[in-house]
């Protein structure tokens, strides 16, 4: 099964706020982040604002956060909430099924069933388990090491 960009855009919205708790998220800044135009992340935020999932000001200073914690939201709502159309088949579509072997076929039950375990995986899934928050690194840890260049880092002779 894919998921659309909306629900893949939808689950790092999610994911980067839960990673950033201390603070507000603007959209331009998600928008610089996952190389997603502002007017598809505002259409994105909106829903989610009105799913109970993210608190939004507007003005200066203002962005988005969580409004549950993220070991509350279980990733299987947010993409049942997000995804349009789980017909994996015409079948499961009864208006607009043409198949000629729906009588004798048993291929709709085995999408079914995969379809169900698959958001089942996804419902012992939260936020929380996919995204922590952001962490600075220890001082401590930090002083043990001078960075040279980008590409090596040698261990500080006085730490």
């Amino acid at each position: 099964m894919r998921l659309t960009d909306y629900t893949d855009y939808t689950l790092r919205v999610l994911m980067f706020c839960a990673m950033h708790p201390e603070r507000s998220i603007t959209i331009a800044e998600l928008a610089d982040s996952h190389a997603v135009s502002k007017n598809h992340l505002m259409k994105i935020v909106n829903d989610l604002a009105r799913q109970g999932l993210l608190q939004t000001t507007r003005g200066r200073g203002g962005g988005l956060r969580l409004l549950k914690p993220a070991a509350e939201i279980r990733i299987g709502d947010v993409v049942r909430q997000s995804e349009t159309d789980f017909r994996l088949v015409e079948c499961f579509d009864p208006n607009h099924n043409a198949c000629t072997l729906t009588a004798n076929c048993q291929l709709k039950q085995v999408f079914k069933t995969a379809l169900n375990s698959y958001l089942a995986e996804l419902d012992k899934v939260t936020l929380a388990d996919i995204a922590s928050p952001l962490r600075a690194q220890p001082q401590a840890v930090a002083a043990q090491f001078n960075v040279v260049s980008m590409h090596k880092i040698t261990r500080n002779p006085l730490g």
